[in-house]
């Protein structure tokens, strides 16, 4: 039990229907859905095209999505890619010849076509209850009424507010400046988009005038997108992955996700006595970093577009983990193995409901770098994500950038199975680091004891690019023996992350925890 007289936030409790989001208006609209006998997909899916007016640096229609579903009366999991795709003329021969190493991370070659408007329609036919235009109705209302910039949202849009560009600029700014904490947001475009696609479904959006508008503004800057890769643009159910960690069993999802890096991770991890360390102190974190140094690696190699990707059951296995594990000096720090080839952001959300019949829904949505390329389409105002960032252009390499392919992806929406049994849906925001937030969350709770909410707000610390950044909750005594084993210790400017989860007890309990680094939180009824 956690000390009352000390700040915090108790976990949620309730017994029919949950939801966890990073927005509170986003996670009233989602409980709203249960109560009016929505399911959990309904459900999910209003608190996530919600959270696109709520949080729209984070994400927004013109992103993607991964999805997790345990249908009610089933401990199965299925996984869903709402990724989209390269245009069909992307050529990374062609960028090579500009001269680029990578993927400009703000220009139009960043953009692949929004794939997750095609996945929420799908996943809405096959496991909703009320409609796709009874999920698009509180996004509708916002978007057309406003609503109020949240602290963090405030935070991050003046900390990347530069990196909007044209019509972007109009649309997500007022009098050219970030939007400050209070002042409401209005998304009149994106209401009329979302009315239509509540009309009349997918095609809404991926043809006729809508698509003509994302078209017009991506060809106007020099992009290869045509309308026929709008129209064909389609998810695709596949098969999930999973790996154990002590008595429990992570489910992740299947390239072109990262998810089998933290399946790594965590092979990597059991290999070392964690109980017996200081959860916040530097000894457990040197371990974590090594460990995320050795796997972040493995993925940058192999992780690509599912029918590109190499050695996955290499990544799974048990034995890898153990071999790298044994690479990992406790004493010392290894030099970093290679440049991380994505490119590194902050900014997507997460969501997760389980409703009164207990399907359970664990669902990420993005548009990748904060505002995406910073592009929008001029007279609708869809920000275009930047995912095709996560290309690579070195000719070979399985996650080359190619016409049609899907990117690495970083979001990874997560479940947890104990004795085969669902019991917790979850997520951890924070791009490249949700691998590493997957491994710390699930180690906090199982190595460490922690209740659901303490496991969450916890401090963390990641490797990435040569550095060491450690959240403020660490002690100078932790970081300074960080440093004396031989990392570059750096606090980072913005938190690290945000999760959200939900534990389904057997009988019958939903308890919810969301992340103090967000606006949001876990509720129920």
């Amino acid at each position: 039990m956690r000390d009352f007289q000390l700040p915090g936030r108790s976990v949620g409790m309730a017994t029919n229907g949950m939801c966890a989001t990073s927005h509170p208006i986003a996670a009233q609209a989602a409980l709203e859905i249960l109560k009016c006998g929505g399911t959990a997909m309904d459900a999910a899916i209003a608190g996530a095209v919600l959270l696109g007016i709520c949080e729209p640096q984070s994400t927004g229609i013109g992103g993607d999505c991964f999805a997790l579903v345990s249908p009610a009366g089933s401990e199965d999991i299925l996984a869903f890619n709402g990724s989209g795709r390269a245009p069909a003329e992307a050529s990374a021969a062609d960028l090579r010849d500009q001269g680029h190493d990578t993927i400009p991370i703000r220009s139009v070659h960043s953009v692949t076509v929004p794939g997750a408007i095609d996945m929420f329609c799908t996943l809405s036919e096959r496991f909703g209850k009320l409609g796709i235009d009874a999920s698009l109705a509180p996004a509708i209302h916002y978007a057309d009424n406003g609503v109020p910039v949240a602290p963090r949202v405030a935070f991050d849009w003046a900390q990347r507010a530069h990196d909007l560009q044209g019509a972007a600029r109009r649309h997500y700014l007022h009098n050219d400046a970030a939007l400050p904490a209070g002042s409401i947001f209005r998304a009149p475009g994106q209401a009329e988009v979302l009315r239509r696609i509540a009309r009349n479904g997918r095609d809404a959006f991926y043809t006729g005038e809508i698509a003509e508008d994302m078209i017009a503004t991506l060809d106007g800057l020099g992009g290869t997108h045509h309308l026929d890769d709008f129209a064909k643009t389609a998810g695709m159910e596949t098969t999930p992955i999973s790996g154990k960690y002590k008595n429990r069993e992570l489910i992740e999802h299947p390239p072109n996700g990262q998810g089998a890096t933290a399946i790594l991770l965590l092979n990597i991890l059991s290999n070392f006595d964690l109980p017996s360390l200081d959860p916040n102190g530097a000894q457990r974190a040197h371990i974590q970093a090594e460990a995320a140094k050795l796997a972040y690696d493995a993925r940058n190699r192999f992780v690509a577009d599912h029918d590109f990707a190499i050695r996955i059951a290499h990544m799974l296995a048990p034995e890898t983990g153990e071999k790298l594990a044994a690479l990992i000096n406790p004493t010392r720090a290894l030099p970093a193995l290679a440049t991380l080839t994505d490119a590194v952001h902050k900014d997507t959300v997460y969501i997760t409901v389980v409703d009164k019949n207990r399907m359970s829904v664990s669902l990420i949505y993005s548009i990748f770098h904060s505002f995406g390329a910073g592009i929008a389409s001029e007279k609708f105002g869809i920000l275009f994500q930047n995912r095709g960032a996560g290309f690579s252009l070195e000719e070979g390499h399985p996650n080359e950038l190619g016409g049609q392919k899907r990117p690495l992806h970083t979001i990874i929406p997560g479940m947890v199975r104990r004795d085969g049994r669902v019991e917790m849906p979850f997520g951890v925001m924070g791009g490249q680091y949700q691998p590493n937030g997957h491994a710390h969350l699930l180690s906090n709770l199982l190595d460490h004891r922690m209740d659901l909410q303490s496991a969450i707000d916890a401090p963390r610390s990641f490797f990435e690019n040569g550095k060491l950044f450690v959240e403020r909750g660490y002690s100078d005594v932790a970081r300074q023996r960080l440093t004396d084993l031989g990392h570059h210790v750096v606090t980072p400017a913005s938190p690290i992350g945000g999760a959200q989860a939900i534990r389904i007890h057997p009988d019958g309990l939903l308890e919810g925890a969301s992340d103090p680094r967000k606006d949001g939180c876990a509720i129920g009824y």
